[in-house]
């Protein structure tokens, strides 16, 4: 069976040794063969006239619409689509924190800094805890759901100031989040906008709601609640999962929701329930961006939570493991395929929210009213799993990972760690020892050049050219697995950023967990360019989204652009059919916002290019 490779050998003789498993590297050959239409974005299916494309003898669809109204469509509809699975994320993590502080919960506030702290920022009145988790909820649900009309009130609060001036110089200011993607979808239909260049914009007003709250909003609100995160070295791979435990895989990105596991399977009741069914206890195996997020915080759950395993195409992977007794997915990047694979290796699957519902699955409304009777559920669920299925399924967990992934990198982390400031790596920027920053991000894909192989060969390559790499998404999953964020992956490193590396006992590739981190990316940016005193598209960095996957990355870039930064994607996100449109994204706008994008599927070409935006910003900054 004809399997796609993967930049991890580990994984990827595993996956040869299961020739009975069909997985998504099975189904890759298959599907070699792409629509040029859709690669394009010349295919439109809005009416019953089409599905229409475009083609040299037939320039216009039956409606009229051009190439560049086309394309123009398609991209902000994906765009708004990605920006609502953020903001769904965001609400549900709002709405959990009003009911804790209303009372309605027992959970514990474990980052009761960080929401003094946000309290004082965004000026919320309270006079205790309860009061103030509240207040932040009511404000972020209001902003969520205002009229288009109206400007949300926390993105002055929230943005850093230059960009802020800009957005409101170029008339981008979001309205209500909700409202944005909802006209997106009307601005989008049959026989309305046709006009690229203002849903180009509202692509760009969706990205800062996508930025500062579906990321960056969300990342606080979980810090409040699960504790925010510490600085540690932690396993990963498949050989965190222990098959005398039972273990619970977690897939999606709401930590909001999963969370409620980690207190509730230390419980006396969780260790009599393990007992019973013959097992050691419980164990939380992190898959997916809900996985990083749990390593991030992993400070917070060091007994029940066994480490991260991978990203989203090892999913399938790991349930193939027998290891496995129940999957609890909450959100996307959960594969349709995990259900065969769940099937066949007799594994159980909970949906905490339904629009994450899959066919074979039980869905469990989540209800943090509720969460210690639906985690209960959850745990006897996975432990009548455990006994039914462990006397029949053969378990194959292979030696696989690290044991000394640095991980818990925040904005507020990496700054302590620094001593405070960003004026050490300014220093070391301004001398040359590092050459810049490059934020390598976003999801996994099979399509460039294989499973995480352009992510993981690009990384390699900028930090043999002494460029440090931050990393959020299923980025992180590939890179740790195949050691890149351990100590030792220093030796990698150019010789600059080596020897920095050695002295401070850090890799060359820093861990910032989820694709949410992505807002903490930004957030350090900001605080860089803060103490340079600059604007955020002088600054020597780029990001690459090299894999990117689904909706989300374009939402993620859409954040991006507006960020004024430099964007490198390795398969073009269905644009090239417009010249315009293809025109304005990786040219024209870099004299709006300052950013652009780079569509680029060679490895060493791409880092030569970024390599050069680094140098460009770097003399225009006099270095």
């Amino acid at each position: 069976m004809a399997v796609c490779i993967s930049a991890d050998k580990v994984l990827n003789d595993f996956l040869l040794s299961r020739s009975n498993v069909e997985t998504s590297f099975n189904r890759v050959p298959d599907q070699a063969v792409k629509c040029g239409f859709g690669m394009q974005g010349v295919c439109c299916r809005l009416c019953s006239n089409g599905p229409c494309r475009i083609t040299p003898n037939s320039p216009r669809g039956v409606c009229g619409a051009t190439p560049d109204t086309m394309v123009a469509r398609n991209f902000l509809r994906a765009v708004a689509a990605g920006a609502a699975c953020y903001l769904h994320i965001v609400e549900n993590a709002a709405v959990n924190l009003r009911e804790i502080g209303r009372g309605n919960s027992d959970l514990p506030l474990k980052g009761t800094t960080l929401l003094h702290e946000l309290a004082d920022r965004l000026a919320i009145s309270g006079k205790d805890i309860n009061e103030k988790a509240a207040g932040l909820a009511d404000r972020v649900l209001e902003d969520l759901y205002r009229p288009r009309s109206e400007k949300m009130q926390l993105v002055e609060k929230l943005a850093y100031g230059p960009r802020f001036d800009k957005w409101c110089e170029l008339g981008i200011l979001p309205g209500g989040a909700k409202s944005e993607v909802f006209d997106a979808l009307v601005k989008t239909s049959t026989n309305l906008s046709s006009d690229p260049l203002d849903m180009l914009l509202h692509s760009l007003r969706l990205g800062i709601t996508t930025g500062l709250y579906g990321l960056a909003m969300t990342n606080r609100i979980n810090d409040v609640i699960w504790g925010e995160p510490e600085i540690r070295t932690a396993r990963v791979g498949f050989g965190v999962l222990d098959p005398d435990y039972i273990n619970i895989m977690v897939t999606g990105h709401q930590h909001s929701l999963v969370g409620i596991l980690q207190d509730s399977l230390l419980s006396p009741e969780a260790a009599a329930t393990a007992g019973n069914a013959g097992a050691k206890g419980f164990r939380i195996a992190g898959s997916t961006c809900v996985g990083q997020d749990m390593q991030l915080r992993g400070a917070h759950c060091t007994e029940i939570f066994a480490g991260q395993t991978g990203n989203n195409f090892t999913s399938e992977a790991l349930v193939a493991t027998g290891a496995i007794d129940l999957v609890v997915s909450d959100f996307n990047c959960t594969l349709p395929g995990l259900e065969t694979v769940c099937e066949q290796m007799r594994v159980p699957q909970i949906c905490l929210d339904d629009v994450a519902k899959k066919q074979n699955a039980d869905y469990l409304p989540f209800d943090i009213r509720n969460s210690r009777a639906i985690a209960g559920k959850i745990m006897r669920a996975a432990a009548d799993s455990f006994a039914a299925r462990r006397q029949d399924v053969v378990i194959n967990v292979p030696s696989h990972g690290y044991d000394d992934v640095l991980t818990g990198l925040s904005e507020k982390t990496l700054k302590s760690f620094l001593g405070g400031n960003y004026k050490p790596l300014i220093d070391l920027i301004a001398a040359g020892e590092i050459k810049g920053i490059a934020a390598v991000v976003g999801c996994s894909n099979l399509t460039a050049r294989g499973h995480d192989v352009f992510t993981v060969g690009m990384t390699r390559e900028l930090i043999r050219r002494d460029i440090i790499v931050l990393s959020a998404g299923c980025t992180s999953g590939a890179l740790e697995n195949v050691g890149l964020m351990s100590p030792a992956a220093a030796e990698l490193a150019g010789t600059k950023l080596k020897a920095i590396c050695l002295k401070l006992g850090i890799p060359p590739v820093l861990n910032f967990g989820p694709c949410l981190a992505i807002g903490r990316l930004e957030e350090v940016a900001a605080d860089i360019a803060a103490e340079m005193g600059v604007d955020l598209p002088q600054l020597p960095l780029v990001i690459s989204a090299p894999q990117w996957l689904e909706e989300q990355a374009l939402a993620d870039g859409a954040f991006g652009l507006a960020l004024g930064l430099t964007l490198h994607l390795a398969i073009p996100p269905f644009i090239t059919g417009s010249e315009l449109v293809t025109k304005v994204l990786t040219g024209d706008l870099e004299q709006i916002t300052g950013g652009r994008v780079i569509v680029n599927g060679d490895i060493n070409s791409t880092v030569d290019q970024l390599e050069a935006v680094i140098n460009t910003k770097r003399a225009g900054l006099g270095l």
